[in-house]
């Protein structure tokens, strides 16, 4: 029998051996799926309804890094208090990457509130992906032409706003024109189909929302817009007067960002956000946001996007009025 060729094989059974020991020991070991991040689905939690701005966001986003980091990104809709149901979703999985969510500033207007059982340190922005102002609707056929129209109705009558969720930006920007006079009650719908059936309906007789978000109904001569809070005339619709110009200069724009748990590695922080980035500077990403009528230059990236956040969460703050 030949030595060599007896040693050979003797080393190679130990090899072996050792390798399967490895394994069963649970020892990293180069090369493998599981050192790749990320190697299977990415929850994507929506805090919301379906069908709403956070929702058709999060979907077009899946689609667009899922062939970017080769797994699945499927949209889990989580609605409740503002948010925060959502966002204790994600605080309560496990700081791996493998869960995200979308963070936009009525969520984050509920820290300054208190109802927020969170803060802002225990999130890491990915990127902040779209920008936009928030409006007043009524329904196409309703009694108020302008926003003076309305205006001077609620000076004797109580009219009936819906709102996104207390606690909000939208309550924050409906008050400071319920601090002048005008006699505002604010119904929340957790539900964007509900809050948009409630103008049509006329359960209510405002809406508070975004123009992209109602896209299709203004589209439609459903609803029309009769004023904006922003700083310049919103995406589409120029000749809409401002709140700023008529006595109500507090702007909030809506904004809507993708966050993980703090503590998430920062290698698969980096791989999350670079793959977001991708996607905010493609093509199909500047076709909705245009869709969306949303600000052009919406995107933040990562290195950039908690000092925005912080910037909003200060403005909602000093803002805020307590109920």
């Amino acid at each position: 029998m030949d030595c060599t060729l007896s040693s050979s094989r003797r080393w190679l059974a130990a090899a072996s051996f050792a390798s399967i020991a490895a394994v069963a020991a649970g020892l990293p070991r180069p090369g493998t799926a599981q050192d790749r991040f990320p190697s299977h689905p990415i929850e994507f939690v929506v805090p919301w309804g379906a069908g709403g701005g956070a929702d058709q966001l999060a979907r077009r986003l899946g689609k667009l890094i899922e062939p970017d980091l080769k797994v699945a990104v499927p949209v889990v809709n989580v609605p409740g208090a503002t948010g925060n149901t959502g966002m204790t979703k994600l605080l309560t999985a496990a700081p791996d990457g493998y869960t995200m969510a979308v963070l936009i500033g009525d969520t984050l207007a509920t820290i300054a509130g208190g109802a927020g059982r969170w803060k802002l340190a225990d999130v890491i922005p990915l990127g902040v992906m779209i920008r936009q102002p928030t409006g007043l609707y009524v329904k196409t056929d309703s009694k108020y032409k302008t926003f003076a129209d309305l205006l001077a109705d609620a000076k004797t009558n109580e009219l009936k706003v819906a709102i996104l969720g207390f606690g909000s930006a939208d309550e924050i920007l409906v008050n400071q024109i319920v601090a002048k006079g005008a006699k505002l009650r604010m119904v929340p719908f957790a539900s964007p189909g509900e809050r948009y059936s409630s103008i049509l309906g006329g359960h209510a007789d405002v809406l508070v929302e975004q123009a992209g978000d109602i896209r299709t109904f203004l589209d439609g001569k459903q609803m029309r817009p009769i004023l904006f809070f922003a700083d310049a005339p919103a995406p589409g619709f120029p000749n809409v007067p401002l709140a700023k110009d008529n006595g109500f200069p507090i702007v909030i724009n809506q904004f809507r960002s993708i966050v993980v748990r703090a503590g998430t590695d920062p290698k698969n922080v980096a791989v999350l956000a670079a793959a977001l980035e991708r996607a905010a500077r493609s093509p199909d990403f500047a076709k909705y946001l245009e869709d969306e009528l949303a600000y052009p230059a919406s995107f933040i990236p990562a290195q950039d996007a908690r000092a925005f956040i912080e910037k909003e969460l200060k403005l909602i703050e000093s803002n805020a009025q307590k109920k």
